[in-house]
């Protein structure tokens, strides 16, 4: 991959949605900034918080929208057409509650899943050809039909390690995909983390 590459984390700005399983995307991103000692700056004509680092000498742009979850579209358009960061160098991070907690799944493209924020991106890209590494969170009892309390509400404390490892191995798996490729990534740490 040449150019730049765009890590997006997906989540809802503000603290009261900061700890959320829905802001599981933002989480991971925010733990690759950590790790290469890098701070986020405001971009408000980007919609977006970024950040930037080098992984395998390699500019990696770390994005998490400002925007709320349903409107990360705009964010990601307008960071991509700015660096000009074609569809297959933007790698989106998301929750997802149709998987197990503490799965990874990395695909080149896909649908949504009924996913908003990824429905908002491949809209605004006018494409659903970017990868995206979905962080399962798996959904509530099967009698709960309604999730949307499970997927903005924090994890519990049993949960919240057993997350942690989850984007300890998820940020292994970005930066595989950055320093050598989408499939490697794939075979290496798709999966259930224990």
């Amino acid at each position: 991959m040449e150019g730049p590459f765009l890590v997006v984390g997906l989540g809802n700005p503000g603290a009261r949605y900061r700890n959320t399983r829905h802001n599981a995307g933002a989480l991971l991103v925010e733990r690759i900034a950590s790790a290469h000692g890098q701070g986020w700056r405001n971009e408000s004509k980007f919609f977006s918080e970024l950040a930037e680092v080098r992984i395998g000498g390699k500019k990696v742009l770390l994005c998490k929208p400002q925007t709320f979850m349903n409107l990360s579209g705009e964010a990601v358009v307008a960071v991509s057409r700015f660096y000009r960061i074609g569809d297959g160098s933007i790698l989106v991070g998301v929750d997802d509650a149709d998987l197990p907690m503490g799965t990874l799944r990395l695909k080149p493209s896909g649908g949504s899943g009924g996913h908003h924020g990824l429905d908002s991106i491949a809209e605004h890209l006018g494409s659903r050809a970017f990868p995206r590494l979905r962080l399962g969170i798996a959904r509530p009892a099967s009698s709960v039909r309604d999730i949307a309390g499970h997927v903005l509400g924090e994890f519990s404390g049993d949960e919240r390690a057993h997350f942690d490892r989850v984007l300890q191995r998820a940020e292994s798996q970005v930066e595989t995909m950055v320093r050598d490729g989408l499939q490697k990534a794939m075979n290496l740490y798709n999966g259930e983390v224990e």
